[in-house]
């Protein structure tokens, strides 16, 4: 029986980041990959020209529609625009009991807000709670809490464990945003540091999706029936494969794609 997951997000219509990167990188790692669509963005490697949000009651049907019929293992939740839209999420995955990945997305990779301002309270006080593992970036991070970002290790793990205060189980800081020659990830939960992922910063501007990638490649880990920390391990190892090959493909113009396919098929 194949293992499934399920995405909540908006759709990327250049194929690199949201619904698009998540059921590829899902398919990538063996898993069916089921979706609900949220928005749809006019979108490529240089910009959001325009985000036109599904209708409140779409959303919820098609989220019955999935979690109805599907033996969904685990949900992914990305891009939410809007306030109402972070609710009638909430609202219909009431009495889901399976691991929910949080990436509280905020900003794409060209710059471009995905996220109404008067949404970022909504988030932070309907669906943080509601994550088994919440996956944000360093300014995300910050945003959720009123701080600015962190610099160091020790600022990470500070911010981490405030967003376990606001009660997400467990908090992949990404380290992305930082500085330095290696990227580290860091793992938590209210206890503490669980674990730490590291890899050298490569030097491409290919990264559009990789916030999408690396979160539902931890859905479709936990969807197999990993761990926490192992589907973490598991999503931090493909990603960086598949940053490692993404200047190969030549996609656009602007931040192009990571290479979700890089082990079945090498640029």
């Amino acid at each position: 029986m194949a293992s499934i997951a399920l995405t909540i997000a908006g759709s990327d219509s250049g194929g690199g980041a949201g619904i698009q990167a998540d059921l590829k990188a899902m398919s990538a790692l063996g898993v069916y990959g089921a979706s609900v669509i949220t928005a749809i963005t006019a979108q490529n490697t240089r910009a959001v020209t325009a985000v036109h949000s599904i209708p409140l009651d779409v959303i919820a049907a098609q989220i019955e529609a999935v979690l109805s019929d599907l033996d969904v293992g685990a949900i992914k939740i990305g891009m939410l625009a809007t306030p109402e839209i972070i609710r009638t999420v909430a609202d219909s995955i009431t009495g889901f009991g399976g691991p929910i990945v949080l990436d509280p997305v905020m900003i794409a990779k060209s710059g471009d807000s995905l996220l109404a301002e008067d949404a970022v309270q909504t988030l932070r006080d309907v669906l943080v709670p509601c994550a088994s593992v919440l996956t944000p970036n360093l300014p995300e991070a910050s945003c959720l809490l009123g701080l600015s970002d962190a610099e160091t290790t020790e600022q990470m793990i500070e911010q981490g464990l405030g967003l376990c205060d606001l009660g997400a189980q467990t908090v992949l800081m990404k380290g992305g945003h930082g500085k330095g020659d290696v990227c580290h990830d860091l793992l938590m939960d209210r206890t503490g540091l669980i674990a730490e992922f590291s890899a050298p910063r490569r030097q491409t501007k290919n990264t559009h999706g990789t916030g999408c990638t690396l979160s539902s490649t931890v859905a479709a880990g936990l969807a197999k029936g990993l761990s926490v920390p192992n589907a973490v391990a598991q999503a931090h190892e493909y990603l960086q494969g598949a940053i490692a090959q993404a200047d190969r493909l030549y996609i656009g113009h602007g931040h192009g794609p990571v290479h979700h396919f890089h082990q079945v098929w090498p640029a």
